[in-house]
């Protein structure tokens, strides 16, 4: 294994390349050997940079001597194969150009010279039984070297083809660069990759159609017994409804394809709900769009969940006799603990089949500046004097006017995550602060007052977290009604609904005017700091001024005084 860096010339009988390259490469590889024979060259790993096209950078192959000669096809970036070819003579030669990108490319190439008029037994051939069983050529001894065997496997129209491995010993490579199995989804080996695979393992693949392709190729070194596997046709499954529910937490929405309707020989003017009245919003495809508590939907309190059912039929009117069958697609949107799920019963002469997806009731929480819960507040964090009293609203945003909110607890706490500092305002309906005044449960909205706090400990900010439920209001005995009760009590209770809502940051106004004031000092004081220097140098100057003007009258009275003396005090002689 090895290469020059860009390009040489071959003569080799076979011979495998590891090739590296970077910007701006324009390589030619030139192989050539006086023999009467074809080469088959496989490019089994190739790198090109990221996002490069096939007019930019790729691998051209020519059949002989020159890049003048007859093109045999490309490699790319986007190309999904393994790709091999063959010459006509006995020279070939392939071309790597790279783009001005700073990367590093890789390829790995090998080449042989065969006789083509040579066969292997067992190597390649056509499947067309339903099903049936292929190994590779000596199985289970090793395989020969330089194989290059394709099956070609076929079943009937409509299957796919599921290929399973019960044995499979290739030589183990990383990139699977030396032998390899390849699997193409189709007849063709230019495209369409399933998988390529080598090593020890029991692979499976499948079709997505009645056609599919098998590839062995080895080289000159390391052999192993190979493989043996079994295909089978798979015929498609009976065509499932084509039909989707979508509930909301005011809405419900059903999705009928035209296609489905047709293969049942009914359009969209054989559809109806419980209430025939309601039309359609569209016809291709057929789709309602309508409120919870509407066209003769019907709920059911079904104590931990509130299930919402209507009925879509599919039949003839107008006349006396039909040969059709008669469907009924039952539509139920189950509201369950923390979730919404939605179920779909397509009935025809009694056959039933479902699906279900997944969804939510919405609820969101606020403030609002007053008990008439008019004015939400919108700012954050919301800043409050200390003790003034504050209004949280949690609420249902739904169409069944039939429902009620209920806040069960509500937790404050000085963290977003409401760590172990904690403090309870409500628990299980009841009161816990002094200051909490709870609203009896009104429609869509739960409602209840309490004083600003703030935790002691320094901290800034105070968060609500509450349990929301949620009950038919139809249910006299429900959760919602019950209101304040005991930890044993609320075992029992029932409710259709719950989740859980965050509002907040709540923090003082004082702390506002603190740090406003802080913001003030920092920056006099940055002004007095910035001023300081100047005063300095002017005090220094008069002091040093001062200090001259005393030395000076120091000096002259130090001399006015020795004269006085002189005169003035001359000592008198005795006699």
């Amino acid at each position: 294994t090895g290469a020059p860096r860009c390009g040489t010339s071959l003569t080799e009988l076979n011979k495998s390349l590891r090739i590296d390259l970077n910007s701006n490469a324009n390589c030619v590889w030139h192989i050539q050997r006086n023999e009467n024979q074809t080469i088959r060259l496989i490019f089994s790993y190739f790198k090109f940079a990221p996002s490069s096209s096939c007019e930019t950078e790729s691998i051209k192959v020519y059949d002989g001597p020159s890049s003048n000669s007859p093109l045999l096809g490309q490699v790319c970036s986007n190309t999904d194969a393994v790709p091999m070819f063959q010459s006509s003579s006995d020279s070939l030669t392939f071309l790597i150009t790279t783009n001005s990108v700073a990367f590093t490319r890789n390829f790995f190439v090998f080449y042989y010279y065969f006789s083509p008029e040579t066969t292997t037994e067992n190597c390649g051939g056509s499947l067309t039984g339903p099903n049936g069983t292929l190994t590779s050529p000596n199985y289970p001894a090793p395989y020969p070297p330089f194989t290059y065997c394709i099956w070609h496997i076929q079943t009937a129209k409509n299957s796919k083809i599921n290929l399973q491995f019960q044995d499979f010993f290739l030589e183990l490579d990383q990139n699977c660069q030396f032998d390899f199995l390849a699997v193409y989804d189709g007849l063709s080996t230019n495209t369409g990759l399933i998988g390529k695979v080598c090593g020890l393992s029991q692979p499976t693949f499948e079709s997505s159609s009645n056609v599919m392709t098998v590839v062995l190729s080895t080289d000159y070194a390391n052999s192993y017994r190979g493989f043996s596997a079994q295909y089978t046709s798979v015929l498609p499954g009976p065509t499932e409804p084509n039909t989707s529910l979508t509930c909301s937490s005011d809405r419900l929405k059903i999705v009928l394809s035209k296609a489905y309707l047709d293969s049942l020989g009914y359009n969209e003017t054989h559809v109806q709900l419980n209430d025939p009245s309601c039309r359609p919003v569209t016809t291709d495809p057929v789709v309602f769009s309508f409120p919870l508590s509407s066209c003769g939907t019907t709920k059911e309190d079904e104590g931990q969940s509130i299930t919402y059912t209507n009925i879509i039929t599919l039949s003839e009117t107008g006349i006396i006799i039909t040969r059709k069958k008669t469907v009924q697609i039952i539509a139920k949107c189950i509201m369950e603990n923390n979730s919404t799920v939605e179920v779909i019963y397509v009935t025809e002469n009694n056959i039933i089949s479902n699906t279900t997806s997944v969804g939510r009731y919405n609820v969101s929480m606020s403030f609002y500046d007053s008990d008439s819960f008019s004015s939400p507040v919108l700012q954050s964090p919301y800043y409050v004097d200390l003790n003034q009293t504050l209004f949280a609203q949690a609420s249902l945003h739904s169409t069944d006017p039939n429902l009620l909110v209920f806040i069960d607890t509500c937790v404050a706490s000085p963290q977003p995550d409401f760590g172990s500092l904690t403090y309870d305002l409500i628990r299980s309906g009841c009161n816990k602060d002094d200051t909490v005044v709870t609203y009896p449960p009104l429609e869509h909205y739960g409602r209840f007052k309490f004083n600003a706090f703030r935790f002691l400990r320094s901290f800034s900010s105070v968060y609500l977290q509450c349990d929301i439920l949620i009950c038919d209001s139809n249910n006299t005995n429900s959760r919602c009604t019950e209101g304040c009760i005991s930890r044993q009590k609320r075992a029992a209770a029932s409710y259709t609904w719950k989740t859980k809502t965050v509002v907040g940051p709540i923090r003082l106004k004082r702390d506002l005017r603190a740090a406003a004031r802080s913001e003030s000092l920092t920056k006099t004081d940055a002004e007095e700091t910035s001023i300081l220097p100047r005063y300095s140098f002017y005090t220094l100057s008069f002091m040093v001024l001062i200090s001259n003007i005393i030395i000076v009258v120091a000096v002259i009275l130090k001399y006015y005084i020795k004269r006085q003396s002189g005169y003035g005090y001359q000592k008198i002689q005795s006699p």
